[in-house]
């Protein structure tokens, strides 16, 4: 039996930092391309994720109180997400040095 594939769901927070973080690169850095080749990446990985988003190890978190998190690294990031029914949410980024206990 094939896997199914789930839907994906970009939270308005995951969208705005990922925005800032794109916006970071291109102009404080001075670099496009590697902004580009980001962006790239991380739809990338959410995509080969979303085949089987459940059938990874899920984030242990002191505050997320029955909620499973999962993660995916791309470069020094770390993308947060959860599963609901068969919709794959993403809800966070952040640089992947960050204490997450903290954040998520």
């Amino acid at each position: 039996m094939a896997n199914k594939k789930y839907e994906i769901r970009y939270l308005p927070t995951f969208i705005s930092q990922f925005n800032n973080i794109l916006y970071y690169i291109t102009y404080e850095l001075r670099n496009k391309i590697a902004a580009d080749n980001f962006y790239n990446e991380v739809v990338k990985q959410i995509e080969i994720r979303s085949n089987a988003p459940e059938s990874y190890e899920i984030f242990k978190t002191i505050k997320s109180e029955g909620i499973k998190y999962y993660k995916i690294n791309v470069k020094n990031y770390t993308i947060f997400y959860i599963v609901k029914g068969n919709v794959m949410e993403i809800r966070r980024i952040y640089y992947s040095q960050r204490n997450f206990d903290n954040l998520i």
